[in-house]
């Protein structure tokens, strides 16, 4: 197969809705860019989440910058396919320079004193003047002792399609964050025909008040920003609970559906043993627990920290201390506060496009 070589300003690695807001800042700075995506299609990792997954916030507190994420049916908040059409579209709307199929290998350094990095793909090859990953989180399961003894299924959330495929079934949920009671609440529906759910989390889970959301959290992030790019020092972040109250998260706790236990100890080859020394049978086990940074294609740069992040610095907080020409958007609160979601990245994106511009113009 015949490899292509290409040059350009800005190389953005993945397709989801932090290589979104890039490309809206980045169309608009001048420089020549391109986002490089693995899928086929548009929707990042929100076209892997399950049908009934729902985002967190309303339409307009769950949007990128330039568009309003439209307000579909008569949902408080968007559900997946929602949003995947929104990031399609959003993507076209603007003309983003999206090259699809390639799986990005790794980020090597070059000889160039203009190109300075090289984005490797499985097709070709793109020297940058910078590059900025945006590739979000990989799926996260524990090492739980007897994980590999275990003869029934075991999957991540990322891989939930919905609770037909456990029709009978007696069903563990490990994990005690939004995407833990979003599938708890749906196997334990009546209607869903599981024989058994069983909820098991390393502390109690705790629900925000009904009233707070995505929007609370936005406020609280946008607060602790201002302080810090004011040079004070911001006030801690005020714990209300972790599980935000859509729909269907309620109606399981009102109906007494959410019941969470600690987590087993270990699992066995058929089923779990629980603290107390109890085994219990069991078919599936579900992982709804979370995600760590995609940087694998990173290593060959040797920037990657014990934690399993890079070091960041600049004003954005997005730019690598070992790389210079190397930015990371969109993984957490350690690449700007609120950046892994949709209303919160746009102001991270913003300022990383700034910094990126000013960086590369004065070395013209």
């Amino acid at each position: 197969m015949n490899r292509t070589t290409h040059d350009i300003d800005v190389a953005v690695i993945g397709g989801g809705q932090a290589a979104l807001a890039l490309g809206f800042y980045l169309r608009r700075s001048g420089l020549e860019y391109v986002i490089l995506d693995d899928q086929a299609s548009g929707g990042g990792s929100w076209r892997r989440g399950w049908k009934s997954l729902r985002a967190f916030s309303p339409a307009q507190w769950s949007s990128l910058p330039g568009w309003l994420l439209p307000h579909a049916g008569d949902n408080d908040y968007p559900s997946r396919d929602e949003v995947v059409t929104y990031l399609t579209q959003y993507e076209s709307r603007y003309a983003l320079n999206v090259v699809r199929g390639q799986r990005v290998i790794t980020v090597a350094r070059t000889q160039s004193m203009t190109h300075p990095l090289c984005v490797k793909t499985d097709s070709g090859e793109w020297n940058a003047r910078a590059v900025i990953s945006a590739t979000g989180g990989a799926p996260f399961i524990p090492d739980v002792p007897g994980r590999d003894e275990f003869s029934g299924t075991q999957l991540h959330s990322q891989e939930y399609s919905g609770p037909d495929a456990y029709f009978g079934q007696r069903v563990v949920v490990v994990g005690g964050g939004n995407s833990g009671a979003q599938i708890v609440a749906e196997l334990t529906e009546p209607r869903s025909g599981v024989a058994s759910v069983t909820w098991a989390t390393l502390q109690p889970p705790t629900f925000l008040p009904d009233e707070i959301d995505g929007r609370y959290l936005f406020e609280q992030a946008t607060a602790r920003y201002k302080a810090q790019q004011e040079g004070r020092t911001p006030d801690p972040p005020r714990s209300l609970g972790d599980i935000v109250m859509v729909r269907p998260v309620k109606a399981a706790r009102d109906d007494g559906r959410l019941v969470a236990v600690p987590m087993f100890s270990s699992l066995t080859a058929s089923g779990v043993k629980w603290p107390d020394g109890n085994e219990t049978k069991e078919d599936v086990i579900i992982w709804a627990t979370g995600y760590r940074p995609a940087l694998s294609h990173l290593h060959g740069l040797g920037v990657i920290n014990e934690k399993g992040r890079v070091d960041v610095q600049g004003a954005a907080e997005t730019r690598s201390v070992a790389e210079p020409n190397l930015w990371l958007v969109g993984y957490g609160n350690w690449t700007g506060f609120a950046s892994a979601t949709l209303i919160g990245v746009g102001r991270s994106a913003r300022a990383t496009v700034q910094e990126v511009q000013t960086t590369l113009e004065t070395r013209q």
